[in-house]
C-alpha cells in the first residue's frame, strides 16, 4: 500500500515542489526518476538479500529506509537533497517489494490459499492507488508538498512495529557466500539501463549520456551472466529461467507495466493540460480507475482458483483491450468525465485482475529458497517494463506533433489518443505471452490437490516416516 500511495501522491505535488525548491524544468523530472532508477536497479539485489538474510529482516529494513528517506525528503531545502532522499526511498522499495511478495508466497500454500493471499496483497496496492490519488491533492493544498512525504513516515513506522510482532521469525532460505561480483555487475546493469530509459526522452536517445549508459549496461550484463554461470552461489541462479512460469510471468509483468501502467501518465496530461483540471480534481478523477483496480485485484485471486491462472489472465486482458479501445474511441478534447467513466472502469477492472494473477503465475513452482529472488525477477520485469513502455509511448504520442513536445491541447489530445491505441495493441500482444504458461499455472494448481508429499525413511530415533514436501 505504501509503495502504491507513493506512485500517485508525488505526481500531484510536482508543480509546488518545483516552485518552492527552485528546480529547473529539466531537473524536476528527477523527483520521480531518482526513485524509479534506484527501485528498478536494486530489485535483484533486494530479492537475493531476502533469501540470504531473511524476509522479515529485509521487510523491516526496507520500511526503515522508506521512513527515514521520506522524513529527509519532507525536510529537504535543496533540490539535490530531495533527489537523494528519493533515491534512498527507491532503494527501500527495492528491498521492500520482493520481501513483501515472497512473504506472501511462502507463508501461504500454492493454489487457493496463495491466490486468496495475493488478492489481499493486491487489494492493499489498489487501496494505496486510491489513497494516493486523493491524498496528493488534499495534503498539498492543505499542508504543502512536504506532507506527501511525511505520510510515508507514519505508515512505514506503523508497518515496522506491526512486523516485529506479527511476522514469524527469520531463517536464511539459502546458504552460501554472498555473490559480490554478481551483485555489483547485476545492479550496475539494471541501474544504468533504467537510467538510460528514464533519461532518453529528456536528453535525446542519441545523446552521449544515454548511449554511454546503454553501452556500459550491456557490458555489465554480459559480465553478470558470465559470473553467474561460473559462481557456486550466484545472486541470480540462471536455472530459475528454466521455470517457464517464472520467465513467462516476468514477461507478463513487463508488458503489464508497459501498457496498463503507462496509461496514468497520459490521463494526467489529458486532464491537467487539455481539460485544465486542478491537482485536487485530477486526484478525484483517478478514484474510478483506482477503485476499479482494487475490485479487480480481489476478483482476480478468486477467479484464479475457480477458472485457473491462465484463463483468468485471458479474462482480465480481454477487459483491458475492450476498455482501452472504448477509451480511445471516446477521447475528444471536450469529452465529459461521465462519458469516459465506463471505459475507465472496465479497463481498470481488467488491470486489477491481471495484476494479482500475473504474480500467482510467476511464483508457481518456484522453490521456497528462491522465492525472494524469484519475486525480484518478476518485479524487475515490472519496473523495467514501466520505463520502456513510457519511453516508447511518449515517443509515439509526440510523433503526432513532429516530436516538438508541444502543449497545444488539440495536438496533445491526438497524442494521447494515439498512445491509447498503442496501449490496446500491447495488451492484445500479451495474450501470446500468456499462452506460454505451463499446465500447472494454467490450472491454478493447488498444493493440496497436485503435489503428493514423498515418504522418506524415518530419521534415527523416530517411529514414523517423515513427509518431505513443500513447507508453507
Amino acid at each position: 500500500m505504501i509503495i502504491a500511495i507513493d506512485y500517485n501522491i508525488v505526481f500531484v505535488s510536482l508543480p509546488e515542489i518545483g516552485e518552492h525548491l527552485g528546480f529547473s524544468a529539466q531537473n524536476l523530472q528527477w523527483v520521480v526518476s531518482a526513485y524509479a532508477v534506484a527501485f528498478g536497479g536494486f530489485l535483484l539485489l533486494g530479492g537475493r538479500a531476502t533469501d540470504l538474510f531473511g524476509r522479515k529482516r529485509m521487510f523491516i529494513f526496507g520500511l526503515f529506509l522508506y521512513a527515514a528517506s521520506s522524513l529527509a525528503g519532507g525536510l529537504a531545502q535543496e533540490p539535490w537533497l530531495l533527489m537523494a532522499a528519493r533515491a534512498v526511498q527507491g532503494l527501500g522499495g527495492a528491498f521492500l517489494a520482493p520481501a513483501t511478495l515472497s512473504l506472501v508466497t511462502t507463508l501461504f500454500a500454492e493454489g487457493k490459499e496463495r491466490n486468496r493471499a495475493l488478492s489481499v496483497w493486491g487489494g492493499a496496492g489498489g487501496s494505496g492507488m486510491v489513497l494516493g490519488s486523493i491524498l496528493g491533492g488534499l495534503l498539498t493544498d492543505a499542508f504543502g508538498w512536504p506532507s506527501v512525504f511525511y505520510v510515508n513516515v507514519i505508515l512505514a513506522g506503523a508497518g515496522m512495529i506491526a512486523a516485529m510482532s506479527l511476522l514469524p521469525g527469520d531463517r536464511a532460505e539459502t546458504s552460501g557466500a554472498f555473490d559480490l561480483p554478481g551483485a555489483v555487475t547485476g545492479t550496475l546493469a539494471s541501474t544504468l539501463f533504467v537510467f538510460a530509459l528514464v533519461q532518453g526522452p529528456e536528453a535525446g536517445w542519441g545523446s552521449g549520456q544515454v548511449l554511454g549508459a546503454l553501452g556500459v549496461a550491456v557490458v555489465m550484463l554480459l559480465l553478470f551472466l558470465l559470473i553467474e554461470s561460473k559462481s557456486k552461489a550466484p545472486m541470480v541462479p540462471l536455472r530459475l529461467f528454466r521455470n517457464r512460469n517464472l520467465s513467462t510471468g516476468a514477461g507478463i509483468t513487463f508488458l503489464f507495466m508497459a501498457t496498463f501502467g503507462a496509461l496514468a501518465y497520459f490521463l494526467t496530461q489529458f486532464w491537467q493540460v487539455v481539460q485544465e483540471y486542478s491537482a485536487w480534481t485530477t486526484g478525484f478523477a483517478f478514484v474510478v480507475p483506482s477503485g476499479s483496480v482494487l475490485i479487480g485485484t480481489i476478483v482476480g485471486g478468486k477467479w484464479a482458483t475457480k477458472f485457473g491462472v491462465r484463463n483468468t489472465l485471458f479474462i482480465g486482458l480481454t477487459m483491458g483491450v475492450v476498455g482501452t479501445v472504448a477509451l480511445a474511441l471516446t477521447l475528444t478534447q471536450d469529452v465529459s468525465y461521465a462519458v469516459l467513466a465506463p471505459s475507465l472502469f472496465l479497463l481498470s477492472l481488467g488491470q486489477g485482475i491481471v495484476f494479482t494473477t500475473m504474480f500467482a503465475a510467476a511464483t508457481t513452482g518456484v522453490a521456497a529458497e528462491d522465492q525472494g529472488i524469484g519475486s525480484g525477477i518478476a518485479t524487475t520485469g515490472q519496473q523495467i517494463g514501466g520505463a520502456v513502455g513510457l519511453a516508447v509511448l511518449i515517443a509515439i504520442a509526440e510523433s503526432m506533433n513532429g516530436g516538438g513536445g508541444a502543449k497545444d491541447p488539440a495536438q496533445l489530445t491526438d497524442g494521447v489518443i494515439t498512445a491509447t491505441w498503442a496501449i490496446a495493441v500491447g495488451i492484445a500482444l500479451t495474450f501470446l505471452v500468456v499462452l506460454n504458461l505451463n499446465k500447472r499455472a494454467a490450472a491454478g494448481a493447488d498444493a493440496d490437490d497436485h503435489v503428493e508429499p514423498a515418504l522418506v525413511e524415518p530419521s534415527p530415533g523416530t517411529a514414523e516416516p517423515v513427509q518431505a514436501g513443500r513447507t508453507s
